[in-house]
């Protein structure tokens, strides 16, 4: 199978969640942000847009991102790794604060620096308020992003993809991206009243 090919050569798609505590929990989180958020592989230089969260029963605590083999115009290829970069922000589940529904929040490397967490979807209208901006702030996800938050709970740390650092790519693939994401983006904040959080 083509697809299973493909994943042995790129291990970017195969997150290992054996240092996750709450593993089922982390499942059920994970899994109401598939295909809502980008996912990128930096060993081959692509970004996924559309693709399948799944969890192999033979391969004990592993996530496997298997993209579309159908919807090959779905993914952007030879993209600079430099463009992507960590950003310290976090989709934390709500009871981790006593709150209900999702928050983002910052992790700061200086411990002493507390983050006020602010509301997912607030946190989403400003985020889409820059995606017109000449530096939008494009959310994807890479291997290792899906951690636990103070060693509780699982959470999402986000990436963020520079457009202006895709030299190798046309204004056209650019601004196809652009798109993409925010889209998914638009979704994401629709949707994401109704998610779980708790489970």
């Amino acid at each position: 199978m083509n697809t299973v090919a493909q994943q042995q050569q790129n291990s970017d798609l195969v997150w290992d969640l054996e240092k996750l505590n709450q593993h089922k929990r982390a499942m059920n989180f994970v899994k109401q942000f598939e295909n809502r958020f980008c996912v990128f592989s930096t060993s081959v230089r692509q970004l996924y847009t559309n693709y399948s969260i799944f969890f192999p029963e033979e391969a004990h605590r592993q996530m496997v991102i298997l993209p579309d083999p159908y919807a090959f115009h779905d993914t952007f290829s030879h993209l600079n790794p430099d463009a992507v970069s960590a950003t310290g922000l976090h989709v934390i589940p709500g009871n981790l604060i006593g709150k209900q529904g999702l928050y983002l929040v910052i992790s700061h490397k200086d411990k002493k620096v507390r983050s006020v967490p602010i509301p997912f979807q607030e946190g989403m209208r400003q985020i889409l308020r820059r995606t017109n901006s000449d530096d939008p702030f494009l959310p994807v996800l890479m291997k290792g992003d899906l951690r636990e938050f103070n060693d509780k709970l699982p959470c999402l740390h986000l990436h963020r993809l520079r457009l202006s650092e895709l030299s190798g790519l046309s204004s056209l693939e650019r601004e196809s991206i652009r798109s993409l994401i925010t889209d998914k983006l638009m979704d994401l904040y629709q949707k994401s009243a109704t998610f779980n959080t708790g489970s």
